[in-house]
């Protein structure tokens, strides 16, 4: 008895087993009869209609349609062949099958890039000049090489050159440049954003192996472009970043190279496709984070950021009128005074570009506008200066950032960062200890090396100096630079760091109207630095006059606009004995130097000593 119990279990175990089995047997018996059936039918339906004479239908036939298309397409020789050998592959196949939905999105991709459109070129240099005026104010250097292009391109009809690589801070126009020269060249426009890519498919394209594999962005936007020689921005090209899936700066490399473009290669496409035509411009906030290999495929213009009067000219000019239309407001219904828009540059603003000055315009704007719908007003609102708290509260920012009066200890230098150029205060305190440097304010390294350096340098020189060789034995040295939330870094504060420390171990103070930058070396020479036109500026605001730079930034300093230059008064030294010997009392010349100090924009009249 137990053991027919025993069967009896196994059996109904396996019966249940072969249940669903037999299930499942039967819907995938009915799946594939379903789609053998349609295309039994399908192929049945174009047989017969074969034999009585008439025309397969286009609608329902894939073949016919995409024929069509390539025929349409005016495809080159090449990519014709490729198409209608992917069109054969897909005669032989079913049309609801995986294989199938690939081929068609190829063909697709295929035929609708534009393999010969193209727009043709104004080539009216005047009135190319004047729409890059009426888009942009100032930003002559960029204006001219886009004229200089467009004269070549009216006498050569194309022009196969370096790209044009637009560097500055945020804000300051680089994107919305490429943007008016499209319009200036009469051009479709496109943009792609590099920033965050990591993945070297996106701008080659992905490997046709699977369902959902697509082209890189370069052929996706030129399918969106239209044309064979529209305006390309690719924005923020110091942004990309490399990770295992491959270096996307590298793919670039074929995109951004003229002898290379025509014949540029995408994964997914497997044909070469001609970029020759197209007229590249790249933008990046930060030079130094471009990779090498593109800056030398690329003409790299700089553009420092604006000066207080430019400011004021683009708000009048372009952020207000802009904000105006968009806060439903007329030009009689509100009235901004120049000396408001210039204390909302100053007071409310510390920027390179103008991103912040326009939306300080558009809270007044919105401000406004609410106050004339609850009050129905029929009398224009003045914003002048005394008003501006009402609107934007207590100003930000103070107009002077140096500190007045005795500076023992103290020196200030002017650094560069990503949204324009700043000034350094820089602190040395000496306290009782056995030479222990202390180094605050969320320095960098490079920073931390150079306030060693510049202290080896002293220690070295302490008896030219007049400056007790053994003070590291009895004293402890604190370095400090305010506003310790800020990360700081960069060579360049080597030689203010070495006054600084000079004047705190002479007991002597810096004046407060100078302004100096440079990296220093053991020797006590002044390397050259960047971000001239940036740093000057700062200075400008801060007003301080006198400035000290590298010597062998001489050639940097011609580049400059004049504006820029103009009030400052410009000391060129190549040692810092050159700096020292001015400021501080009874100390000479330690060594020649081949980089002699000279005054490049003189002062009027001597400076107070």
């Amino acid at each position: 008895f137990d053991r027919m119990v025993a069967i009896s279990r196994l059996l109904e175990k396996e019966i249940e087993i072969l249940k669903i089995e037999k299930s499942i047997d039967s819907q995938v018996r009915e799946k594939i009869s379903r789609s053998q059936r349609n295309f039994y039918l399908q192929e049945q339906m174009r047989i017969i209609k074969k034999e009585l004479g008439e025309d397969i239908d286009e609608d329902f036939s894939d073949i016919i349609l995409y024929r069509k298309k390539i025929r349409k397409a005016n495809l080159p020789p090449l990519v014709k062949e490729k198409a209608l050998e992917e069109l054969d592959k897909l005669k032989g196949m079913p049309m609801l099958s995986p294989e199938a939905t690939v081929i068609k999105n190829y063909l697709d991709w295929i035929t609708v890039l534009p393999w010969t459109q193209k727009t043709e070129d104004n080539i009216d240099i005047k009135d190319a000049d004047r729409i890059l005026d009426e888009d942009h104010f100032g930003l002559k250097k960029p204006k001219e090489r886009i004229l200089e292009h467009l004269a070549v391109l009216q006498r050569v009809g194309n022009v196969r050159g370096q790209i044009i690589c637009l560097v500055g801070p945020p804000g300051v126009g680089k994107t919305s440049l490429g943007r008016s020269v499209a319009r200036a060249m009469g051009r479709n426009f496109i943009r792609v954003s590099l920033g965050g890519i990591r993945d070297e498919a996106e701008i080659r394209g992905h490997r046709r192996t699977y369902i959902g594999s697509m082209p890189g962005r370069i052929i996706q936007s030129m399918k969106r472009a239209k044309t064979i020689n529209p305006v390309f921005l690719l924005d923020e090209v110091d942004k990309m970043s490399i990770d295992f899936r491959g270096d996307p700066s590298s793919a670039l490399l074929e995109v951004l190279d003229p002898e290379q473009n025509k014949n540029f290669s995408d994964n997914y496409m497997e044909v070469d496709y001609d970029l020759s035509q197209v007229m590249f411009i790249t933008t990046a906030n930060v030079r130094h984070n471009v990779p090498i290999p593109l800056q030398d495929r690329m003409e790299i213009i700089e553009l420092p950021g604006y000066l207080t009067f430019e400011k004021i000219e683009i708000a009048r000019q372009f952020l207000i009128p802009k904000q105006l239309k968009e806060h439903g407001l007329e030009p009689i219904e509100i009235q901004f005074s120049r000396a408001a828009i210039q204390w909302i540059v100053e007071g409310y603003t510390r920027e390179a570009g103008v991103r912040e000055l326009e939306r300080n315009i558009a809270k007044i704007c919105r401000k406004v506008t609410r106050k004339r719908v609850e009050e129905a007003l029929d009398h224009p609102t003045r914003i002048n200066k005394s008003s501006l708290e009402k609107y934007l509260g207590v100003p930000r920012y103070r107009e002077q950032e140096i500190e007045e009066g005795n500076r023992v200890g103290m020196a200030t230098g002017l650094a560069w960062t990503s949204t324009g150029g700043d000034i350094l205060n820089i602190q040395v305190a000496l306290m009782k200890g056995k030479g222990h440097l202390t180094l605050t304010g969320q320095l960098g390294d490079v920073m931390k090396e150079s306030a060693k350096a510049a202290l080896s340098f002293i220690r070295t020189n302490a008896n030219d100096l007049g400056v007790n060789p053994d003070f590291y034995k009895t004293k402890e040295i604190h370095i400090h630079i305010p506003e310790g939330a800020i990360p700081k870094d960069g060579p360049s504060a080597g030689v203010t760091l070495a006054t600084a420390l000079l004047s705190a171990l002479r007991n002597e103070p810096v004046p407060a109207d100078i302004a100096m930058t440079g990296e220093i070396t053991l020797r006590g020479n002044i390397l050259p630095i960047g971000g001239i036109a940036e740093k000057l500026m700062a200075a400008k605001r801060a007003k301080i006059q006198h400035i000290i730079l590298p010597s062998r930034n001489e050639k940097d300093l011609k580049e400059v606009a004049p504006a820029v230059k103009n009030g400052l008064h410009i000391r060129l030294v190549g040692h810092i004995q050159e700096i020292w010997k001015e400021l501080f009392v009874g100390l000479g010349s330690m060594t020649d130097t081949k980089h002699p100090s000279k005054w490049v924009v003189p002062p009027q009249q001597p400076r107070p000593s």
